[in-house]
């Protein structure tokens, strides 16, 4: 099976195990992949993660964070699909449930988040959404 949106998997692998309430997930390892684990961790929505070495393209390791109880993670949204691309300005950047979860940016800067770009006056492609 080939796969033409490696972010849209990753992102459905991790909502599917955060909703079955899993502690690790593996994910096809890229790094556009990597760059949105980071800002996951930075953001306190998952716990940690790690790179793991294979013969191919590598596994990215996601420890995912429960708060009592509940997953951190409670949804993620891809936004620009390989058929369709959403750039925005620096003045239309997205607000993700009124400021309470994230929007992940492709920059010239590389991936940041909403708040990121906002201070930086830099629009981009709007990989996806958290919250």
């Amino acid at each position: 099976m080939s796969r033409t949106d490696l972010i849209s998997d990753a992102f459905t692998i991790i909502r599917n195990a955060s909703c079955v309430k899993k502690e690790v997930v593996n994910v096809p390892a890229s790094s556009v992949m990597s760059s949105v684990v980071e800002i996951l961790k930075r953001e306190g929505y998952i716990e940690n993660f790690k790179y793991i070495e294979d013969k191919k393209q590598g596994t990215l390791r996601i420890y995912l964070k429960y708060v009592r109880g509940k997953p951190a993670i409670n949804n993620l949204k891809r936004i620009s699909k390989p058929g369709l691309r959403i750039y925005v300005k620096r003045d239309k950047i997205p607000l993700v449930l009124r400021g309470r979860g994230i929007a992940f940016i492709s920059t010239s800067t590389g991936i940041i988040t909403d708040r990121e770009a906002r201070e930086k006056k830099i629009g981009g492609e709007v990989i996806g959404y958290v919250w």
